[in-house]
Order: structure tokens, then C-alpha cells, then sequence
């Protein structure tokens, strides 16, 4: 049997992937060190990838908060309902799209206009005045209908139904198939990569998003989880200090900006990290499929 050389190119692109972990991996550890570290030794910059004098005083803090678990409760709602709204809006508008001129006479007008939203938008306050004049403002679809038509998303599944042989088209139309029955009985099941990937984008980025929460939300009871994130702080009641136990006290005094800041960070990506494994296994082909334009 021949067996496989190993080239200098081989290990030349090894090297470069490890150096790239290691390069995003450094920075997760040391969050996830300064947030698990007292505020001494955060604040000195003794702590890289290992915790010192080890603390959990900063989970504690948040943990303790009602509102934290009101505002995961409602991130969660807003990653259902949003995720759900992006990839519908997603399926209906790809398909037509995948489609030729000649089947579809209006495509070149619609391409346009989706091309145009990606170079160019009306502007944070514009779009803050449509949403108090639709009367969103300090409601769930303030956060979920402004970015309901994902166009990057459109394209990326718009090239992966192109990517589907017309044939299978052309034999459900002679069975006497609509084209609303070949959307969700064939093309749909066939694009689970593509789609895989397009509601990971919207997830993450329902998840992530903070700031339009601070904009259209004004009741704190409604902030989504990364936007109450935002707004906690570290504050110490001096007033009411005498009253506090030694632990109490000592929990007070382990907690920094520093240390707090890397707590949030760390809380708000464990989520993600449970579901990106999920729907890993169809992001590079989905991704390869529908970057590829014929």
C-alpha cells in the first residue's frame, strides 16, 4: 500500500491553523480567568489563562438578580420568534429568486432592491421614528421585525436552491405539483444545510444584539438578556455597610468592573457555545453551497 507523504505545505497549514486556535482561544481563557479571579488580581494584570486566588463572587452577583432571569427568559422569546420570522421570510423570498428571468419576470427589480438595503439604510434615527410611528416602541417586535428580511442570508440560500438540479422542478410540475407544495415538500428538505446556517446567523445574532434594546425599550423589565447585561454595574452600599457579614462583605470587595465585565462576557456566550455543536456539522456545506454562484 502507498502510504500517504506528509509535505511541508501539510505541515506549513497545521502550523497556521494551531497559531489561529490558540489565537482565539487565549482570549476566551483569559475572560473566563479575570472573571473567576479576585479584583486585586485582575486589576494588577497578574491573571492570563489560569485563575489567581479564585473567586465566583461575580457569577453570584448576577446570578442572584430576578431581572436575570426574566431578561434570559425574554432573549429567549426574541431568538424563537425572530429566528423563526428570519428564516420564513428567508425560504419565501430565496426560492423565487433561485429562479430564472424567464419564470420569474419581476427577479431583476427584486435583486435591486435587496442589494441597495445592504449598501445603504435610512439612519438610527429615521429608523427609531418608523418604529415609534408603527407604535413598536417598548414591545418585543421592536427588536424582531427591523431586521426581519435577512438579505445576506436570502442570497447565501438563494445560490443553494440554484444549486438543486431543475429536473426535480420539472417532475413534480408534471405530477401536478403547485410551486408552493415543490418550495416546502422538495427544495426546503434538500436546502437543510443552507438553512442550518441562516437560522445559526439569526440565533447568534438575536442573541448577541444589545444595542437596539437600549433604543426601543423602556421599561427595564422588558431588556432582552444582553442589553440588562449592559446596564448592571458593581456598586458597594457603603450606607449600609456595618450590616453586611464578613462573607457578604468579602464577596463585595472580590468583585471589580474588571472582573464583572469578564463575568457577563462569559455568561452571555455559553448559549451559543451550546448550540453552534448542534448545527456544526451542516455550516461548512452550507456555507460552500451557497457561496457558490452559477
Amino acid at each position: 500500500m502507498r502510504k500517504n507523504k506528509i509535505s511541508m505545505t501539510d505541515i506549513i497549514i497545521s502550523i497556521i491553523l494551531i497559531g489561529i486556535t490558540i489565537t482565539c482561544l487565549v482570549p476566551i481563557l483569559n475572560t473566563i480567568s479575570i472573571s473567576l479571579s479576585d479584583r486585586v488580581s485582575a486589576g494588577l494584570g497578574k491573571v492570563y489563562v489560569w485563575p489567581i486566588n479564585f473567586t465566583i463572587a461575580p457569577y453570584e452577583e448576577i446570578l442572584k438578580d430576578k431581572q436575570f432571569f426574566t431578561s434570559f427568559l425574554v432573549s429567549i422569546f426574541r431568538v424563537l420568534l425572530g429566528g423563526v420570522i428570519n428564516v420564513f421570510f428567508c425560504i419565501t423570498m430565496a426560492y423565487p429568486l433561485s429562479k430564472d428571468v424567464k419564470a420569474f419576470r419581476a427577479k431583476n427589480m427584486y435583486m435591486w432592491f435587496l442589494v441597495f438595503t445592504m449598501l445603504f439604510n435610512g439612519g438610527l434615527v429615521p429608523s427609531y421614528l418608523l418604529v415609534q410611528n408603527l407604535g413598536l416602541v417598548d414591545s418585543i417586535w421592536a427588536l424582531v421585525l427591523p431586521g426581519a428580511v435577512p438579505v445576506f442570508s436570502i442570497i447565501l440560500l438563494m445560490n443553494y436552491f440554484k444549486s438543486i438540479p431543475s429536473s426535480l422542478e420539472e417532475a413534480a410540475l408534471m405530477d401536478g405539483a403547485n410551486p408552493f407544495y415543490i418550495m416546502w415538500k422538495i427544495f426546503v428538505p434538500l436546502a437543510k444545510p443552507a438553512i442550518a446556517v441562516i437560522t445559526l446567523f439569526a440565533v447568534v445574532g438575536h442573541w448577541n444584539a444589545f444595542f437596539d434594546g437600549l433604543i426601543y425599550i423602556n421599561t427595564p423589565g422588558k431588556y432582552p438578556l444582553q442589553t440588562y447585561i449592559q446596564t448592571l454595574s458593581v456598586s458597594i452600599d457603603y450606607q449600609n455597610i456595618n450590616s453586611l457579614s464578613p462573607q457578604d462583605l468579602m464577596k463585595q470587595m472580590a468583585i471589580s468592573d474588571l472582573t464583572f465585565n469578564s463575568a457577563k462576557v462569559v455568561v452571555s456566550m455559553i448559549p451559543i457555545l451550546l448550540i453552534y455543536p448542534l448545527l456544526q456539522r451542516y455550516f461548512v456545506t452550507g456555507i460552500i453551497m451557497g457561496a457558490v454562484k452559477e
